[in-house]
């Protein structure tokens, strides 16, 4: 998996509107790097090294987080609809970015897309915390069903009060602008984004893999994960939270891409099992690949235009569910 993720990079650095060979992205790749001394074009290294390559990273970035925090919260909350946005962090993403893009909410020194980033990750951490403060109990316990309400509650909230601003506000570019944000894009990813989706993504993956096998103790249920030693409250806190912030990280920089967190995790359970040292990578490599793929269609398929990758995920990924679900069945 490993090897077709890498494989898939390369491609997409020699694909989009302007199609290159691969040797020519490979020359660029090591002449930045210092392993190779090839003569190439300016306008080759631009469009290989500066505007496709940090996509490219961003792309498996965000795919491998998101289907990391799927993989993570179905196993948690023994949910299989659970996924990063189950915890209303989206919606809050949304409003976010909706108080930037309609209500012209601004911070001194801040200006543009920064301005964008920061407005959808303070409304993720707010919609988290307001679903941790109606989630838990009296004990500051996490109970799986009161918190996939609570998310979802949120969310709810959160959708309407989307929509009621986009819709009072009558500014047509607004309204697609913010529309064009909930369907997910990384046109904006550079290398300085680019660099923090790795390594954020990277420092929550090397966190949860370390929890892996109480991760599997909870597929017997919470009784079961505490007789073997598990401190289930700690644990499920400490999970939720910070797969919440890296889905809220990701989130606001490339707004809300469905279907990866959702549909991944099972895929990886259909071809390698469910023990978590190996779901977990699986999961991530397999999310990475999805997203590289999908924005390279999302920029590639229409030259006058560029479509939403949370579109493109949905169209591709749900035949591809459907029919691994019915090998499933007949197996059965």
């Amino acid at each position: 998996m490993a090897v077709v993720l890498l494989s898939s990079m390369v491609a997409a650095l020699a694909l989009g509107a302007v199609s290159m060979p691969v040797g020519s992205v490979l020359e660029v790749v090591g002449r930045r790097l210092g392993v190779a001394d090839a003569d190439v074009s300016l306008l080759d290294d631009q469009i290989v090294w500066q505007l496709r390559l940090p996509r490219v990273l961003g792309a498996a970035a965000t795919g491998a987080g998101l289907a990391l925090v799927g993989a993570v919260l179905q196993s948690l909350t023994r949910n299989d609809l659970a996924d990063p946005y189950l915890l209303g962090i989206s919606g809050g993403a949304s409003v976010g970015a909706v108080m930037v893009i309609v209500l012209g909410v601004s911070v001194a020194g801040i200006t543009g897309s920064a301005m964008l980033t920061a407005g959808a990750f303070a409304g993720a951490l707010a919609a988290l915390l307001v679903v941790l403060l109606l989630a838990s109990d009296r004990t500051g316990a996490l109970p799986p069903a009161r918190t996939i309400l609570a998310g979802v509650a949120v969310g709810q909230i959160c959708a309407a009060y989307t929509a009621f601003v986009v819709i009072m506000s009558g500014d047509s570019d607004a309204a697609r602008r913010v529309l064009s944000w909930t369907l997910g894009s990384l046109a904006g990813v550079r290398w300085g984004s680019a660099i923090f989706l790795v390594v954020v993504t990277l420092v929550v993956a090397v966190v949860v893999m370390a929890f892996a096998s109480d991760l599997d103790a909870f597929a017997f249920g919470e009784s079961a994960a505490g007789s073997l030693g598990v401190n289930v409250s700690r644990l499920r806190w400490l999970l939720m939270v910070v797969t919440a912030l890296l889905t809220a990280c990701l989130v606001s920089y490339t707004g809300a891409i469905g279907f990866v967190g959702l549909v991944v995790p099972h895929i990886a359970r259909m071809l390698i099992g469910v023990r978590h040292h190996r779901l977990l990578p699986a999961s991530a490599l397999g999310g990475a690949t999805l997203l590289v793929w999908a924005d390279t269609a999302a920029r590639s398929l229409v030259s006058s235009q560029e479509i939403p990758v949370g579109v493109v995920t949905a169209a591709v990924g749900a035949p591809v569910f459907a029919v691994l679900l019915r090998k499933a069945r007949k197996r059965a």
